[in-house]
């Protein structure tokens, strides 16, 4: 069992008990985002109704006992496209088939290109500075965005190959353009006041799992190099920024209606390159399963990296063995020091708007129970 405490307390995110930052969507949320769609509401009506219960879910994240709070991705449909839509260049198509999970198939939407991409503005900044004016000065307001590779990761999607190649045939000026419009897009949330953003990311999740590293090599693409690339296209988005800007990332391995995507596959193929990314403070990493395979790959941490062990499933609301929680810890403490260890769920509780199955109560429960875990340790 652990037995030595530390009594540091940490002032900026990561904290010792986190979320990733997605929430189950309300009813009363549901009801008008379909009624928008329907033609029943106005754009304004469904805004003062994501307001509302914007409003709720800060004051129950405080209530719970967060340290940062999110909107919940209140205003999102997916955790990721929405995001993408809002660049110049950009439209939601829809497509024939959807992403692929474990017995279950998501909408089929997509990130498509119709030319040069760039920003002018970004919704996303709109909805921060709401949650920004809501928080207080008692927690952190949190933003989320999608990774630069994970974009990089839909423009190469079958479907997008012939636009993106069509758009942009020298690869190095699609990369320009991304990086470009991500640090606008992060420089606009730094100037409404963001000062913590947490970068999700898919695409590791991916290059990790054996099932999509045997497509890779079956159609000739080395896994390696695409690896190489997408670090490098982070680590130049989160280069230059400001200094009392926070940059988290999150690494996911599918999170819908509360299935996962791929085979599994532990970090160890992509560790080194991974967390080897400059300007990264954190590294939420999803380990509730032994999909993601055991702790050894944390020995590549940065000694000046925090890791979250996200050891708890936002998939179901059954409460963990808090002693299987503690003896994880114990083994992830033979490679980093516990000093340097935070605790979350493996995932957001609903990284698109149909959710996962566990119920808001079960939801507060389990976020209720991290933080008493930690308290446990961080005495």
């Amino acid at each position: 069992m652990i037995t030595q405490t530390y009594p540091k307390q940490r002032s900026v995110t990561p904290f010792r008990y986190d979320i990733v930052g997605s929430f189950l969507r309300p009813r009363a949320l549901k009801d008008a985002r379909l009624q928008f769609q329907n033609g029943e509401i106005a754009a304004e009506q469904l805004k003062a109704v994501e307001d509302a219960e914007i409003v709720k879910l800060v004051q129950k994240q405080k209530e719970v006992g967060l340290l940062a709070v999110t909107d919940g991705e209140f205003r999102r449909s997916w955790w990721h496209l929405d995001f993408f839509w809002g660049f110049d260049g950009v439209e939601r198509t829809i497509i024939d088939q959807g992403y692929q999970f474990n017995g279950a198939e998501s909408r089929p939407e997509t990130a498509r290109l119709t030319g040069r991409i760039g920003y002018s503005r970004h919704p996303f900044v709109s909805h921060y500075a709401f949650l920004k004016g809501i928080a207080g000065e008692d927690v952190v307001a949190r933003q989320s965005i999608p990774a630069a590779a994970q974009f990089l990761f839909e423009l190469d999607r079958a479907e997008n190959q012939e636009s993106t190649k069509t758009i942009y045939p020298n690869r190095e000026e699609l990369l320009s353009d991304i990086t470009k419009a991500y640090k606008a897009s992060i420089l606009a949330l730094y100037e409404a006041g963001c000062r913590s953003i947490q970068i999700d990311d898919c695409t590791w999740g991916a290059l990790c799992d054996e099932q999509f590293s045997a497509f890779m090599e079956q159609i000739g693409m080395n896994v390696v190099e695409y690896a190489n690339e997408f670090a490098r296209l982070n680590e130049e988005v989160v280069a230059g920024l400001p200094d009392d800007l926070v940059i988290t990332t999150h690494v996911c391995r599918g999170n819908y209606v509360s299935t996962y995507a791929g085979v599994g596959g532990g970090y160890e193929p992509i560790a080194q390159t991974l967390l080897s990314i400059d300007n990264y403070s954190g590294y939420y990493l999803e380990f509730d399963t032994e999909r993601a395979g055991d702790f050894k790959p944390l020995r590549f941490l940065k000694e000046n990296q925090q890791v979250v062990l996200g050891l708890f499933s936002s998939k179901f609301g059954e409460l963990e063995s808090k002693a299987d929680i503690l003896n994880r810890i114990e083994e992830a403490k033979q490679y980093v020091d516990l000093d340097r260890i935070c605790l979350s769920p493996q995932c957001g509780f609903a990284s698109t708007e149909e959710g996962n199955h566990l119920t808001e109560e079960q939801q507060w429960r389990k976020l209720a129970f991290i933080k008493e875990i930690a308290e446990e340790i961080w005495k």
